[in-house]
């Protein structure tokens, strides 16, 4: 069993490598993060609709969830398994938070890349990860199952 735990340890660390690499080509490191992170809630906290929903959720804990998605991005960007939040949990119940919102969200990301994002491979990295996010958390968040009964498409 000690053999095929380290076999596993030494897969993961050789897949951690390889991503770590394949980062760097395109330009991503830590500090692309922390510009992205920081640059993109800084137009958050402006956007007109985006603000006050993230406001009014973090308000007094900004710095605990810039440094939240910082791990987050560069947890996933790595995979580097730093990154342990629950996302669905830690969205749910948010005040005005509505499925309309996430457009928005992806449309404020992807501006935020065309100016930020070192090259067009590391934009399309980061855009197809927040596109899937907003997929999975607008499913989850939003989506009931009770309105893909035919019966109800016909009435």
């Amino acid at each position: 069993m000690n053999n095929e735990l380290q076999g596993r340890a030494a897969h993961v660390a050789a897949i951690r490598e390889r991503v770590g690499e394949e980062m760097k080509v395109i330009g991503i490191d830590e500090a692309f993060i922390g510009n992205l992170v920081d640059t993109f809630y800084g137009r958050v906290l402006a956007h007109p609709e985006l603000g006050p929903v993230f406001d009014t959720r973090l308000s007094g804990r900004w710095p605990q969830h810039m440094e939240k998605m910082k791990s987050f991005w560069s947890s996933g960007a790595f995979r580097s398994g730093a990154y342990g939040g629950k996302p669905v949990q830690a969205h749910l119940g948010i005040a005005d938070m509505t499925p309309e919102l996430f457009p928005k969200w992806l449309e404020l990301f992807a501006a935020t890349l065309n100016d930020v994002a070192p090259n067009q491979e590391a934009k399309a990295w980061f855009m197809t990860t927040a596109e899937r996010i907003a997929r999975s958390l607008t499913l989850s968040l939003f989506y009931n199952p009770a309105l893909d009964d035919p019966a109800l498409k016909r009435a």
